[in-house]
């Protein structure tokens, strides 16, 4: 992955805005449970579930996540999404845009046996319809805005300046979840723009040195901004999802995903007349693969967001920055320049400061 709406409360059976307390992130809405309950004046069956709720505690306790699980599923899920960016990096002589259809349709080929093998439909909630469409919008064209930074600007550079998103999510998290922003975050957010710079060089402030680029500097440009617009749409992606919580079956929210985000690359491919063929067995492999690992990052990330705050899932994401250092020097052969190392390191700096912040509030 405009944003979740600035009301107070939605439909009663919407997420409140307001992020839950984390004392209890196995428990399911209220609603649910009473919807659950027996009527007044009968009892459950014997053995079903007990009448007072103390046989139903040990049940509750059971569906608590493990604690970490929420960051362990953000870790996965940035290895595979860096390993998908990696091939798409590969693949030769293919858009972007044309990338991110084959993604949608290999998605989709999984997804639908998954909503129907789990019965949960393919529309959503009643309440949570209209973020399921944000989320699909926001979320696809956020991956082909990243597709596109990929094949214009090196690949540590295209994810470093991606994952400023911690910035972007906190502002917006302040907005719509009413998370606390402090003069804190706000020093932390400058020191992330700051690494962007660092990254961008742009020449009012660094002259014509476009030393270590692979590419001209208007394609390094074109890729940076590509990368600025993921970072915004994924931190409003993050956010709906946080949102809508555990109301919403992940793999329904990854079925609006890629359902909106095909026709959106089928209108761009078709206004840009980009649409060919891939030229090898290698390069079809390679798209599949992208498909396949796309799909895994979205459950993992959507499966981690809705145990763990928005905003620190954003900031464990930035792992992603070290996958793509690896796979640059392993695979590429290319080593990162200074100035993409600062601006990582300004990057990590602001994310690890937020971070340690958070730790230090939820210990009081």
């Amino acid at each position: 992955m405009g944003p979740p709406e600035s009301a107070a409360e939605l439909a009663p059976d919407a997420v409140e805005l307001r992020e839950p307390e984390p004392a209890s992130p196995g428990e399911e809405p209220e609603d649910v449970e009473a919807a659950d309950a027996p009527d007044p004046g009968r009892c459950w069956p014997y053995g079903a579930r007990a009448c007072g709720g103390s046989r139903g505690e040990p049940e509750a306790k059971k569906k608590a996540p493990c604690p970490g699980l929420g960051l362990f599923y953000t870790v996965l899920s940035a290895f595979l999404f860096s390993a998908a960016s990696l091939f798409v990096k590969k693949v030769q002589g293919v858009h972007a845009v044309e990338i991110s259809a084959f993604r949608c349709v290999f998605q989709m080929l999984v997804i639908i046996p998954c909503l129907i093998y789990r019965k949960t439909g393919f529309i959503g909630p009643k309440g949570q319809r209209l973020f399921l469409l944000l989320r699909g919008v926001f979320g696809s064209s956020a991956m082909i805005l990243m597709y596109y930074a990929f094949q214009t600007t090196s690949l540590a550079d295209a994810t470093v300046i991606a994952f400023s998103c911690p910035v972007f999510t906190s502002i917006f998290a302040w907005i719509f979840l009413k998370e606390k922003y402090s003069l804190w975050d706000a020093f932390f957010t400058l020191f992330a723009i700051v690494g962007v710079i660092l990254i961008v060089r742009p020449p009012f402030l660094f002259g014509s040195d476009t030393s270590g680029m692979n590419k001209n500097y208007s394609e390094h440009i074109k890729g940076t901004f590509a990368a600025i617009g993921h970072a915004v749409l994924a931190a409003m992606t993050l956010v709906i999802l946080r949102k809508m919580g555990k109301s919403v079956d992940y793999f329904l929210s990854i079925w609006y995903y890629v359902i909106l985000g095909l026709p959106e690359c089928i209108i761009i491919l078709f206004v840009m007349g980009e649409w060919s063929l891939p030229y090898c067995g290698l390069d079809r492999l390679f798209l599949i693969l992208i498909g396949l690992l796309g799909l895994g990052g979205q459950i993992f990330i959507t499966k981690a967001v809705q145990i763990e705050k928005a905003g620190l899932v954003a900031i464990m994401k930035t792992m992603d920055i070290v996958f793509a250092f690896i796979f640059q020097i392993a695979f590429f052969n290319n080593m990162p320049t200074w100035w993409t190392v600062g601006g990582a390191l300004c990057v990590v700096a602001s994310t690890t400061g937020a971070t340690i912040r958070r730790w230090v509030q939820s210990s009081k």
